[in-house]
């Protein structure tokens, strides 16, 4: 507060309540300091600034006339804070999904959801809240929320949505094979959760460890080995992939020349 020799008496006041009045303090918050009484100025410092600091400040001073005042507004900025966020979730292919993210800043921050996704293209909400209807595995993933004011950086967090669903068999090709030499049937399936897959001959399931044969299974593909290809073992197989939601399979065929 700029004053000049004219000036008898000054004091500080926040809204109704007297801080400084010449040099002695009246308020008993620590954090409130004089820092210049001079015939030019007045001046107190407000230390580790709360938002509850905000609002009106006057300098009052009294002339030989009449007493004077000027008023300054402090604005508290605070930088924004995610406080809630949905946790991870599990879900059925086709089901609805409701997201939320609560953050707070002064300013009040902006929130953004966006999918993480070599596909997605923008946001797929300015919003709090982000809501999927009949969800499909492509829409699989994380999301990101962000709370964004001009104060600081925009603070990011992340949901994972796991989107369940049926076996499906994308690959099961029959294969030609000489006697005597070895053959491989594959039979690939995405899944979530991933599938466990069987194998049969006719309407024989063939067990891991049967002579001359090979079963690996893995989260995407089961592998049907044969080290010895015989004629016995020409004829039509069948993969099954399966997992809680449902099951497919696939024939195909180990022929010879």
């Amino acid at each position: 507060c700029s004053v000049d020799n004219r000036v008898t008496r000054v004091a500080w006041l926040n809204r109704s309540s007297i801080l400084y009045a010449g040099n002695d303090k009246w308020c008993l918050d620590p954090r409130v300091v004089l820092l210049a009484n001079t015939k030019t100025q007045y001046s107190i410092q407000i230390q580790d600034v709360d938002v509850y600091d905000e609002g009106p400040y006057t300098c009052s001073v009294q002339t030989d006339n009449h007493p004077k005042t000027s008023r300054v507004h402090l604005i508290v900025q605070v930088s924004p804070k995610i406080t809630e966020i949905s946790s991870d979730i599990s879900i059925n292919e086709g089901g609805n999904v409701s997201l939320t993210c609560i953050a707070t800043g002064r300013p009040d921050p902006t929130i953004t959801w966006r999918h993480i996704s070599p596909k997605a293209v923008g946001f797929v909400s300015e919003d709090e809240y982000l809501e999927i209807t009949g969800i499909t595995r492509e829409q699989s993933g994380e999301y990101e929320c962000s709370a964004s004011n001009d104060v600081a950086a925009p603070v990011v967090q992340r949901v994972k949505v796991t989107v369940n669903y049926p076996p499906y068999i994308s690959d099961a090709k029959s294969t030609g094979v000489p006697v005597g030499q070895k053959g491989i049937l594959l039979c690939e399936a995405s899944a979530v959760p991933s599938a466990d897959f069987q194998w049969y001959k006719d309407d024989k399931r063939l067990a891991e460890g049967q002579k001359g044969l090979k079963v690996e299974n893995k989260a995407f593909f089961s592998r049907l080995t044969f080290f010895n290809v015989s004629e016995q073992d020409y004829g039509n197989y069948t993969c099954v992939a399966s997992n809680q939601l449902g099951n497919t399979n696939a024939s195909m065929i180990l022929y010879g020349e």
